[in-house]
């Protein structure tokens, strides 16, 4: 994973709206006496929605006074996570897979897409539509290769589908997440192959329950007989 940094231009200020002030203090009144510093994270995932899909500086110092912390440790906190960006991004955000399952199923195919399409890692397109960068995994090995963009898994990706994703997201199509091929979630591609042979799943006719042997005789004068 590369070195994270702030970026180098940087906008002169940033103030929570109102709307998001409140939500924040909702937030860190969630948290018992004394740990309300816990509520970082998801004040400054607020802080990054705010500001298009990115964290200034300015918002982590403001995250940092709202919580009573010191700057530098919530600057720990912000590029520690890869989930904050620390440059601007693209109104839809790729997130490319790149760890070995995703790997040995195509994502250096899918990787040129980006190249041809979106441009240099890291970098936005000229009309503020798109941006890419390769991360560690997405946690959907089983459907590899995939990628993440903005809030949504896109899987079992191709060259072709993957342009495909990216032609209609610019046209301001909503295209289809998750898997790309014929299969549901992570069930088998094609449907189920195990476990098909519906008789195991016929109920079975009940038992019947052994007797129980009949109780010892008590009787003195059987015992005496005997």
């Amino acid at each position: 994973m590369t070195v994270r940094r702030l970026a180098e231009k940087q906008p002169p200020s940033f103030a929570f709206t109102p709307e998001n002030l409140e939500w924040a203090k909702a937030k860190i009144a969630q948290y018992p006496e004394g740990r309300q510093q816990s509520a970082v994270i998801p004040i400054l995932w607020k802080a990054q929605e705010q500001c298009g899909g990115w964290l200034p500086q300015k918002a982590i110092e403001a995250t940092a006074d709202l919580l009573g912390m010191a700057r530098i440790r919530v600057l720990e906190v912000a590029t520690f996570y890869t989930m904050f960006n620390l440059s601007p991004v693209g109104r839809y955000h790729v997130q490319l897979c790149g760890t070995t399952p995703c790997m040995l199923r195509g994502a250096e195919e899918l990787k040129k897409v980006c190249h041809h399409m979106i441009g240099h890692e890291g970098e936005v397109t000229a009309d503020g539509a798109f941006s890419w960068i390769e991360v560690e995994c997405l946690g959907a090995c089983v459907n590899a290769p995939m990628a993440q963009i903005n809030y949504d898994y896109y899987e079992d990706l191709t060259p072709e589908s993957f342009t495909r994703i990216i032609n209609d997201l610019s046209a301001g199509r909503t295209p289809k997440p998750g898997p790309q091929v014929d299969r549901i979630n992570s069930a088998p591609i094609g449907g189920a192959n195990t476990l098909t042979d519906p008789s195991i799943y016929e109920p079975k006719a009940a038992h019947a329950q052994p007797q129980a042997p009949a109780a010892a005789s008590t009787d003195k004068s059987e015992a005496g007989s005997a």
